[in-house]
This record gives C-alpha cells, sequence and structure tokens, in this order.
C-alpha cells in the first residue's frame, strides 16, 4: 500500500505534520492517505482541549493512551492528522481544531471546501 500524490490542499508538496506524537495513516508524520484510508485522515490539526472534549463524546477518545495500539493519547497543543469528515463535523458544532493548510492533503478537498480550511487555518 503506497500513499497518494502527496500534494497539500494549496498545491504543494505536503509538509511534515507531526513526529511527536507520530501521526499519519501511515505513521510517517504526514497526512497521507491512499484507497485503504477509510477516514480519510488528511486534515493536520491542532487540538485543543475543546476539541478533544467534542471527539470523546462522539465515540472517538483521542485523549486517553492505548499503549496496546502504541498511541500515546493527545493533548492540547499536539498536531495530529485528523479524519476529515470528523474534522467538518466539528467545524459545524462549532469546535473545530485549528488546521495546518501546507499539511493538510489535497485529498481532504474531497470532505472539506478550502473555504471552511481557510477559515479554521492556524497563525
Amino acid at each position: 500500500m503506497e500513499p497518494d500524490d502527496s500534494l497539500n490542499v494549496l498545491g504543494g508538496v505536503l509538509a511534515p505534520c507531526s513526529r511527536d506524537p507520530l501521526t499519519g495513516f501511515f505513521r510517517d508524520g504526514h497526512c497521507n492517505t491512499c484507497a485503504a484510508d477509510q477516514g480519510s485522515h488528511t486534515v493536520c490539526t491542532v487540538m485543543t482541549d475543546e476539541f478533544l472534549a467534542f471527539s470523546k463524546y462522539v465515540g472517538n477518545d483521542l485523549s486517553t493512551p492505548r499503549p496496546e495500539f502504541g498511541f500515546p493519547g493527545l493533548k492540547s497543543g499536539d498536531r495530529w492528522c485528523l479524519c476529515a469528515a470528523r474534522f467538518l463535523q466539528a467545524h459545524e458544532e462549532g469546535c473545530a481544531p485549528r488546521v495546518h493548510l501546507a499539511a493538510t492533503h489535497a485529498r481532504a478537498l474531497d470532505v472539506v471546501p478550502l473555504s471552511v480550511l481557510r477559515e479554521n487555518a492556524a497563525p
């Protein structure tokens, strides 16, 4: 399984999202994707306490460590490749985390409009 072309939503080369914690569908630090990535883990976000609480509430606990899966648990300030649909849902609920556009894969645009990503762009 190989990642799709690594372009970001701005049309440039996909920048890294995070190596600590190590993120991405391929756990390569980038928000790369492929056909097997059903969740489209393509949006590079900066976690907030508000978003982590929202995510846990809707059934995806990202803050609790799961060492059996090599998952350290996330905290506010961590960067993470988030599922595009979950990001859009959080945006619609008013609690979307900030987005690093250069590290967000172009395939995120299949789910999230560029205007929404720009609206939530990290400074």
